[in-house]
């Protein structure tokens, strides 16, 4: 969804420049040189967009559904770790993006879902991210939102990245979160509780082409993720008057479960120890709030979660 929309917001911004409105194109260009810093310092979010009547349709058309099993003190920053990352991040955006569910359950905090820097590069399509609520993935972004005197902000990084949606398979449960300690890092510097996140389904919305790793499909996929910043993962779903074939999601329900804080004492220069002693908490913490949930979301007894 997000491809089509900034391929379509290209197609407009090409349009001004080969039409009669290249003035228009330029101005904008002015804009963006003017407001290139804005996704890293907190956005611009509108309301009014991410109170869209759309939103309510795609979030029922799953449907996606948020849970809390432990409160959070809105006069404390935190960080989301959302996991996993599947083809669309739907669970992500329609929880944190869109709605009153978040609002609701946790009065008080502000989400922001940090996404890829590149997408901010895109001219129009940088202004409708904005406006619901997504910033900017880098390391300044993510400070900018945990440096709120009084707390109240919420920090959602996706921990996979790109490179997760590569295992994005129906029933697949793995993880890339074993080298991913940067998170970890920055909870740490601001004192950020961190709390782990679990989408039940992200994985069941499309079925992707067979690339298990080692496989060329997997390398060139790979290769193309190292050079463009994202991934490619090769999809297919439903069609929309048949079930067969096509790039609609399937519609599988998404339980999006927020776990219980892990207190976090601000550290201004962490140790490599210290790092990895509070990564393997959340490590543990992540595969006890999966545990507690599986068999409520159609989770086999026997299958756990595997960490790459």
């Amino acid at each position: 969804f997000l491809y089509l929309v900034a391929e379509f917001c290209w197609g407009f911004f090409v349009f001004l420049i080969l039409g009669n409105f290249w003035f228009l194109a330029v101005l904008y260009l002015l804009w963006l040189y003017l407001d290139w810093e804005t996704p890293c310092a907190g956005g611009r979010r509108s309301q009014w967009v991410r109170s869209w009547t759309v939103w309510k349709y795609f979030r029922e058309y799953f449907p996606i559904h948020l849970i809390k099993t432990s409160d959070l003190n809105p006069n404390q920053n935190y960080l989301l770790g959302f996991h996993p990352h599947g083809v669309l991040v739907a669970g992500a955006f329609g929880n944190f993006c869109t709605g009153p569910s978040f609002k609701n359950l946790f009065p008080g905090l502000t989400p922001y879902l940090h996404i890829m820097p590149i997408w901010f590069g895109c001219p129009f399509f940088r202004e409708y991210v904005m406006s619901a609520g997504m910033v900017s993935a880098s390391k300044e972004s993510v400070s900018y939102v945990l440096n709120n005197e009084g707390g109240g902000h919420a920090s959602v990084i996706v921990i996979g990245g790109a490179e997760e949606s590569l295992n994005a398979h129906p029933g697949s449960l793995t993880l890339n979160i074993l080298k991913r300690k940067g998170f970890i890092k920055m909870a740490l510097k601001h004192g950020a509780h961190l709390v782990p996140v679990f989408s039940f389904g992200e994985n069941e919305l499309f079925k992707q082409v067979a690339n298990p790793k080692g496989s060329w499909l997997r390398n060139v996929q790979e290769k193309l993720q190292k050079i463009m910043g994202f991934a490619l993962p090769l999809f297919h779903a439903r069609g929309v008057f048949q079930y067969s074939f096509g790039l609609i999601p399937y519609r599988q329900p998404i339980h999006t479960v927020v776990g219980s804080p892990i207190p976090v004492k601000r550290n201004l220069n962490p140790t490599r120890e210290e790092i990895d002693q509070l990564h393997a908490l959340y490590l543990q913490k992540l595969r006890q709030l999966f545990e507690e949930h599986k068999r409520n979301y159609g989770i086999p007894e026997h299958k756990s979660l595997i960490f790459e």
